[in-house]
């Protein structure tokens, strides 16, 4: 299972987050646990990893992984937006590092059974978690045209939402991710088809994006993270899409601010401290090497912020 999920910029990740022995980390999106080997490895001989997933599969997979590392790593079964109350939970005030890599594991994408892909047969499923919640197919067929088109629109970033929304609903009845795979790819003209990715990719993205709530509550983790940092502690979140990275970016932002009263105020009247420094200006991409031996890297930003 060392495949699950290749982890997307490792060496910068322990490095960004200085990684060290008797280091206390949290991976919140656990995946196959490649990220969370290196950061064993670099916390050796006693550093503590906790590993969050709200896959039950990524989890069995990661315990596989780590089984050499023993005590030194835990595994908890939740959505990574839970991570203060499962410290909490864990007996755990505070820790050293925190990531988050919010993209999808090359073993769900590979998954047939999974729905992730368009690239091959399978239900139209898309749950990160299949425990709960309702599947893409589900949720299509609860939504009125207008509110697909919206997700489509917003989520996905497709411009041809409407038309994409009005024909998955006239069709009805769309089971499979090739179904609507083949149906994306006979309504969107041919002229306006992309040329570097799948025509059906946004669409794909916005559902999955629905489907699991991807957006919801990413705020909110942030600063929850940030706030389970000791000082001098470290967050970092791998992005995939520019909606997940333009959240990082503002929170990120407004939380390194020493103060927020309006610019015409002759003095500071919030007395608020900043809570951050942001220690990557620019987000980190993979380095060409990196993108050569695993594509779906190309899409990843890293951000990292510090408690201060």
């Amino acid at each position: 299972m060392s495949d699950y999920h290749i982890p997307i910029m490792s060496a910068e990740v322990v490095s960004l987050l200085r990684c060290g022995p008797g280091g206390t980390y949290v991976d919140c999106t656990l995946g196959g646990g490649g990220h969370s080997e290196e950061l064993l490895k670099a916390s050796s001989p006693d550093g503590r990893l906790i590993g969050i997933d709200r896959d039950r599969e990524a989890i069995d997979a990661a315990r596989k992984r780590l089984t050499p590392y023993g005590e030194r790593a835990s595994f908890v079964h939740s959505d990574y937006k839970s991570v203060k109350e499962v410290l909490e939970g864990e007996g755990i005030a505070e820790v050293d590092g925190i990531l988050a890599d919010l993209g999808v594991s090359s073993w769900q994408l590979d998954s047939a059974g999974r729905g992730f892909s368009f690239m091959k047969e399978g239900p139209l499923d898309m749950r990160m978690d299949r425990s709960s919640g309702e599947t893409a197919a589900e949720l299509i067929e609860r939504l009125s045209e207008r509110e697909l088109s919206l997700i489509l629109w917003q989520y996905g970033e497709e411009k041809w939402a409407k038309l994409i929304a009005r024909a998955i609903k006239a069709q009805g009845d769309i089971g499979t991710t090739l179904e609507l795979a083949e149906l994306v790819s006979r309504v969107v003209p041919r002229k306006a088809h992309p040329k570097r990715i799948h025509v059906a990719t946004r669409t794909f993205q916005g559902l999955r994006i629905a489907v699991n709530e991807e957006l919801a509550g990413l705020d909110r983790f942030l600063i929850d993270a940030i706030s389970m940092l000791r000082d001098g502690g470290r967050l970092a979140v791998i992005t995939f899409h520019s909606l997940e990275d333009r959240i990082v970016k503002r929170v990120f932002r407004n939380m390194s601010k020493p103060c927020i009263c309006p610019p015409d105020l002759p003095l500071c009247a919030c007395g608020k401290a900043a809570d951050v420094r942001v220690v990557t200006g620019k987000a980190v991409s993979p380095t060409v090497e990196e993108l050569e031996r695993n594509p779906r890297s190309r899409s990843a930003r890293l951000r990292v912020a510090e408690k201060i």
